[in-house]
């Protein structure tokens, strides 16, 4: 696991516009990695700091450490956010994917003031957004994902972690193993980024030329892809799975004239994007191995593509 840019903060909370953020970005960082969703990782930060704002001055002063207190309050939320997720999930259209980030350029331009700017441009890309480990971060609990993530991805100390899940610093540790556990089992060996890209972009020219044969080499032959359309639009309800079934999905999905589907930054990682009429109306994530297209994560729902910019 690579350790996120972003480190715990105990000195007291600096009033300056430039401090407040800092924590804004880090909080940002933990919250959509707890989440896997930018919009709920939004909604977090902005209920923290409206709970710091709603103490008085003195209420203020009193706190040891503000960076602490935010973060505390913050991993509480997203713990909260996680147990009623699941039960929002439960009835959501179809399958659900992770939100997926773009790359700072395929983001729209947004305000320099960091507190306006697009949320997407406060998230640290590396290892621990990449769709592949956040897929696998969805089925933990939420008392192994908050654990692990504060832990794991952000090094907080246990005992730091224990006051915010709510249990022991032995029971955070015993959650954040559990959760190493599944990371572990969930991976494979990684194939270097050039290499994914290449096959990404194979993929493409497939797909665009309707090459089924060219596309199910690409594959694994256990391969599976999910569609995420959270019932707004269009989405297959339920996961393909083999490389020929795949294969001739993508080759009946093209839109001659009208879908130019480019590549792009997703999560960190190789990608694709699919334009119609100038707008993203669907993302694609892939989780590459030994030359072979594992998964495939459509994200199709309007309301997670918001990041993306419009042409």
């Amino acid at each position: 696991m690579t350790p996120s840019s972003t480190a715990p903060q105990d000195g007291r909370l600096d009033p300056t516009p430039s401090a407040l953020t800092g924590e804004r970005r880090r909080l940002i960082n933990l919250a959509y990695r707890m989440l896997g969703s930018l919009a709920e990782a939004e909604d977090v930060v902005q209920e923290t700091y409206a709970r710091w704002y709603a103490m008085s001055r003195r209420q203020q002063e009193a706190v040891a450490s503000p960076g602490g207190w935010l973060t505390k309050v913050a991993g509480r939320i997203c713990l909260d956010v996680l147990r009623s997720a699941r039960v929002r999930r439960e009835r959501y259209v179809g399958e659900w994917v992770p939100e997926p980030l773009p790359a700072r350029t395929d983001r729209p331009a947004g305000a320099m003031d960091d507190s306006t700017a697009d949320p997407a441009d406060r998230v640290t890309l590396d290892e621990s957004v990449s769709m592949a480990f956040l897929v696998v971060l969805e089925a933990m609990t939420p008392a192994e994902r908050v654990a692990f993530v504060l832990h794991d991805v952000f090094r907080y100390p246990f005992s730091e972690v224990a006051d915010i899940v709510g249990r022991t610093p032995a029971a955070c540790r015993q959650l954040a193993t559990s959760a190493r556990r599944r990371v572990s089992a969930s991976r494979a060996p990684l194939s270097p980024t050039a290499q994914r890209a290449r096959v990404v972009k194979e993929f493409r020219l497939a797909w665009q030329a309707k090459d089924i044969n060219a596309l199910i080499g690409l594959l694994d032959p256990d391969a599976t892809a999910v569609g995420d359309g959270g019932g707004l639009v269009t989405a297959l309800p339920h996961p393909i799975e083999g490389a020929e079934r795949i294969a001739r999905f993508f080759a009946g999905r093209t839109r001659p004239g009208r879908l130019a589907v480019r590549e792009c930054t997703v999560n960190g990682e190789p990608g694709l994007a699919a334009h119609l009429d100038g707008a993203v109306v669907s993302v694609y994530a892939f989780d590459i191995a030994d030359g072979r297209i594992r998964r495939i994560w459509a994200v199709l729902n309007p309301e997670k593509l918001r990041p993306w910019k419009r042409e």
